[in-house]
């Protein structure tokens, strides 16, 4: 990661997923590889633009890994990095608060 990472370590978790899109892309690739057009059919409502912006953000940053074949239509798969992978236990409180919450107020 090129930027200087701020003290404090919620700070830091928060640049790297505090986007909605990054935590979406995570989630998705947390079940495996996938190939770009399957992780924009599965987010929904993300445009291409930023999608792409989203997912060299996160290679940048050492979260996930993309490898591009040499083929015609040109193929492209993303894959978490160990570190990207150490996020499963944020994505599991998550999960289990936003669950406790919809549970609450519904």
């Amino acid at each position: 990661m090129s930027k200087e990472l701020p003290d404090c370590p919620v700070e830091i978790t928060l640049q790297l997923i505090g986007d909605r899109w990054k935590v979406l892309i995570i989630r998705d690739l947390m079940t495996g590889t996938k190939r770009f057009g399957e992780l924009k059919k599965s987010i929904g409502n993300i445009t291409q633009k930023v999608l792409t912006s989203n997912l060299r953000a996160m290679e940048e940053s050492g979260l996930l890994t993309r490898k591009v074949y040499a083929q015609v239509p040109p193929k492209v798969e993303y894959t978490l990095t160990d570190t990207g992978y150490s996020l499963e236990s944020v994505l599991n409180a998550m999960i289990k608060w936003g669950n406790g919450y919809k549970n609450k107020t519904l």
